[in-house]
């Protein structure tokens, strides 16, 4: 198991200090939060982002994800969800790393247009995403919270380069079974996003295995070289304890879980 944290968990934080932390704590990767009050997004330079990559590659830390904010599903035009879509992959791809998130944000809309339109826009940004080598992974989130939801718009994709990103909390709060939300997810699966809270009424974050999520279930379904990332949202938790005190603890409790079961 290769882990990662993401940088929803020690917001603004400078790159510099992300990979100190990441080396120190034993995580291989990162998740980067892609906006404009953070440190890496869309509209760095060309030698700002050469010096992203510079600092990871000191600290033998690998970019795992630009985690951005397009909503695939959205009302309105393509043209301005695909020219952001477009500005992430680029970025992915200057700064090394695999994949963008992008999350469904189909609101309130028909289930079947929702599904059409981010099956369309996805599909219209496979070609560029294939020439980058960066993979587009769709979180299962707000509109599209189950897996088979989200499986279903990537599946009517059909692209190699559009997979899926399982976040197991919202897949649990959909009432969809770790096994089935594996099942339906495996053929796109890119990786896993774990984190823990108390209910489904009180989502804050806390420490991995202080809550109530199936995370050892959500595990044994996995690869043993799967990517598991820590997204602990401290950004829209202020009040949670600080992501770096519980970094050790964390990561000896996903490696506890997710070892061979005798």
């Amino acid at each position: 198991m290769k882990l990662a944290f993401s940088t929803l968990g020690v917001p603004g934080m400078p790159v510099a200090d992300v990979v100190r932390l990441a080396a120190g704590h034993g995580y291989q990767g990162v998740e980067l939060r892609a906006h404009p009050e953070e440190p890496v997004h869309p509209g760095l330079t060309s030698a700002e982002r050469a010096a992203v990559v510079e600092e990871f590659g000191k600290g033998g830390v690998e970019i795992l994800t630009v985690a951005g904010y397009v909503r695939a599903a959205a009302e309105g035009e393509d043209a301005p969800v695909l020219e952001e879509l477009a500005g992430l992959v680029d970025l992915a791809h200057d700064l090394g790393a695999q994949n963008v998130r992008v999350f469904p944000g189909g609101g309130g809309q028909d289930p079947a247009v929702a599904d059409a339109t981010a099956a369309r826009r996805l599909a219209a940004a496979a070609p560029h995403a294939a020439d980058k080598g960066v993979r587009i992974l769709l979180e299962t989130h707000d509109s599209h919270r189950a897996g088979v939801d989200v499986a279903r718009v990537v599946g009517t994709v059909g692209h190699g380069q559009i997979g899926a990103l399982w976040d197991i909390m919202h897949t649990w709060l959909a009432g969809e079974e770790p096994a089935a939300s594996h099942a339906v997810l495996a053929p796109h699966l890119g990786y896993v996003q774990v984190k823990d809270i108390a209910s489904a009424d009180d989502t804050e974050p806390l420490a991995l295995g202080a809550g109530v999520l199936p995370l050892g279930a959500c595990l044994d379904t996995l690869d043993p070289d799967s990517w598991v990332c820590w997204e602990y949202e401290k950004r829209w938790h202020p009040d949670a304890a600080e992501l770096p005190g519980l970094l050790d603890a964390g990561r000896e409790y996903l490696l506890r879980l997710g070892a061979p079961k005798q």
